[in-house]
């Protein structure tokens, strides 16, 4: 009886959900006007994406413009990178224990950067490897639980919240403590902050608003809960007064930054196949211009409209990795290695790169991509197996593969002409 339920629903969800009638390669003929798309080849015909597609397509990059980080949209673009690959630093900070993941990141500053020791010690580097000042705020018992911090710099202050259910406020010139606040279940997002609030998402998948000057909760809004805990951050972006988030089961919502209240909700899946499926992942998302990009593990690249919440297109795309939007374009590497280059309004996947084709297919199985960054005109990707691989974009060919440490390293993070990637015991930095 059971089975036969299921069959009955399961078609009915998949005529609901899907909204993929513009989900394509170029499936149809397209006039390219070559001064405003900068494109050489097109694809006239549908073709289902398993290998390379257009590899050999050159796309001129060369008039992009260096982007200044906005944190609040998630929306990095190109940074400022030469790519020599040259280590210059190695910052040790203790070896971090039980972590399957390094989806942490340091707050970056003019002059070195804040980190966390593995018993939640928070110190501040200089260039120069001196550590400027060191605290610690954690009980002894706490300091077994290896609490794993989070941080934003508000003005002249750091704001610090961690898996634990801490978060507090310290002064970014010595690290002394203004205040501290509990919340009830630990967090899982970035922090983002919008005038004298910010923004987090916990593991019950709760929006909450607290106040900078006092650490109290101004209001909370609580999505449908999983039955199990993600083992991927939830994401924030803020667009003017609205803050929209995603979930752990997949729900992308959009919250009054002032009151709380609800403007609208994008259920992208069904929540029983969430709750079935406990690998589910969704990308970070990316705000850039009227549209919001994302992407899962579950074949699906979305663009929607920051306004209402409605969905622009829908392509074919396996990634859980944070997308790169750049001018006309976007790009992102999939699960199983491949880099796509899609065109940001129409959704077209314009050429495919395959930058796992110098593993050896029983290797391939065993390898995932970590993360990638732009800079000048290289793309930089990590891998579970601690190597970086650099690709021209403008070309999509490999050019360098680095091997950066022998464990678990962190997507790479770009910073004032510098690449910085971290494993479970040091930060590298490089020229």
């Amino acid at each position: 009886m059971n089975k036969i339920i299921i069959l009955i629903f399961i078609p009915l969800f998949l005529l609901n959900c899907s909204f993929n009638e513009n989900s394509k390669i170029w499936n149809k003929e397209k006039k390219i006007v070559s001064e405003s798309k900068k494109i050489k080849k097109v694809l006239l015909e549908e073709k289902k994406i398993q290998q390379e597609f257009n590899s050999n397509l050159k796309i001129d990059l060369t008039q992009i413009n260096i982007n200044k980080v906005n944190y609040n949209q998630n929306n990095f673009g190109s940074l400022k990178y030469s790519g020599l690959l040259e280590k210059v630093e190695n910052f040790n900070f203790g070896k971090l224990k039980n972590v399957d993941s390094l989806d942490f990141s340091p707050l970056f500053l003019q002059s070195g950067f804040i980190f966390f020791s593995p018993k939640g010690s928070i110190f501040r580097y200089d260039d120069n490897k001196k550590i400027i000042w060191k605290k610690n705020y954690y009980s002894k018992s706490e300091k077994k639980l290896n609490p794993k911090l989070i941080f934003s710099k508000i003005e002249n202050n750091v704001l610090i919240a961690d898996n634990l259910g801490k978060f507090y406020l310290i002064n970014l010139e010595n690290g002394d403590l203004i205040w501290m606040q509990n919340n009830i279940y630990p967090f899982n997002s970035d922090i983002k902050i919008k005038d004298n609030n910010f923004f987090i998402v916990d593991y019950k998948n709760t929006l909450r608003c607290f106040s900078i000057k006092s650490g109290s909760e101004l209001w909370n809004f609580q999505t449908e809960d999983s039955f199990t805990l993600s083992s991927a951050k939830n994401s924030i972006v803020i667009s003017n007064e609205m803050v929209i988030f995603s979930n752990s089961i997949g729900d992308i919502t959009a919250i009054d930054a002032l009151d709380g209240s609800i403007q609208w909700q994008l259920p992208t899946q069904s929540n029983s196949m969430v709750n079935e499926n406990y690998n589910f992942k969704n990308s970070k998302l990316v705000l850039s211009g009227k549209s919001i990009y994302f992407s899962n593990n579950r074949n699906q690249f979305f663009s929607v409209d920051v306004e209402t919440g409605k969905p622009n297109w829908k392509n074919e795309v396996s990634s859980s990795i944070k997308p790169i939007v750049i001018e006309d374009y976007i790009f992102t590497v999939s699960d199983d290695g491949y880099l796509y280059t899609l065109l940001k309004d129409e959704g077209d996947i314009i050429r495919i790169n395959d930058v796992f084709k110098n593993y050896k297919p029983k290797d391939r199985k065993k390898i995932k991509t970590i993360g990638f960054s732009m800079g000048n005109e290289n793309l930089y990707i990590t891998n579970n197996d601690g190597k970086i691989i650099v690709i021209n974009l403008s070309l999509g060919n490999i050019i360098n593969i680095k091997n950066i440490s022998r464990n678990l390293i962190s997507e790479p993070f770009i910073f004032d002409n510098h690449l910085y990637i971290i494993n479970n015991r040091s930060i590298f930095k490089y020229n």
